[in-house]
């Protein structure tokens, strides 16, 4: 079969099968979290400084912070797409290698920085604190569960990255000012919108075939050991 059939398939498998489990809407705040989470180390490591981030109930966010000259703005408004799609193929690898324990770990422990560093009022205390509860619940139960709490977030993360660039996309088209990032990379850097959006929707299918493939790869057998090879001031998803 066609790879890029195969990552078609996915995604809609991924869309229809993660809709019909309770309460899976509340999951996808988490591609929300790492793209403000990307965009606020990106910050930090150009200098600039961090204020603070908000995390909403309709799945959007913003990171409001300080930067230090024009230029630091392109990575900054590029980390939030790209950061989360990323992530996206890093889980899969994770998955493709029987450490669902580790990306659990993980993702909980961004949980608690941006709850202790970042996030301190509304919608977004109150899901990151549920969250970090639900993976430690997930950590100490039975593997089975466990391995099924990680496709879940797996999974929603792979869909929610491919379709909050497309929808990006299609914004930057139909309402170029209200393209998030895009729109904010665009007063910036005098391209428009339609550029940045496309780039950040390239970039996630691509990096969704990498982990389609990772998904279907065979992967290893339980226990062998391998060598390890915006808003001005803030940026909105």
């Amino acid at each position: 079969m066609n790879n890029w059939l195969k990552l078609i398939l996915l995604l809609l498998a991924s869309a229809v099968l993660t809709r019909l489990i309770p309460f899976s809407s509340l999951f996808r705040n988490l591609d929300t979290m790492i793209h403000e989470f990307s965009h606020a180390m990106v910050t930090l490591l150009t200098s600039g400084r961090v204020s603070r981030i908000e995390l909403n109930a309709d799945h959007s966010g913003v990171t409001y912070s300080m930067i230090t000259s024009a230029w630091s703005g392109l990575p900054i408004g590029l980390a939030g797409y790209m950061g989360s799609s990323i992530f996206v193929v890093w889980m899969f690898y994770l998955y493709h290698k029987r450490q669902q324990r580790v990306g659990i770990i993980v993702t909980a422990s961004i949980a608690l920085m941006m709850l202790i560093l970042y996030v301190h009022h509304g919608f977004g205390v109150i899901w990151l604190i549920g969250f970090i509860v639900v993976s430690i619940l997930m950590l100490i139960g039975p593997e089975w569960l466990r391995n099924g709490y990680f496709m879940l977030i797996m999974f929603l993360t792979l869909e929610e990255s491919v379709i909050s660039a497309l929808t990006i996309l299609l914004m930057s088209v139909t309402s170029p000012s209200a393209a998030g990032d895009a729109a904010g990379l665009a007063r910036q850097f005098f391209l428009p919108p339609v550029v940045w959006g496309a780039w950040f929707a390239v970039f996630s299918i691509w990096c969704a075939s990498r982990a389609a493939r990772l998904f279907l790869r065979e992967r290893k057998p339980a226990g062998v050991r391998t060598r390890s090879s915006y808003k001005r001031g803030g940026y909105s998803r």
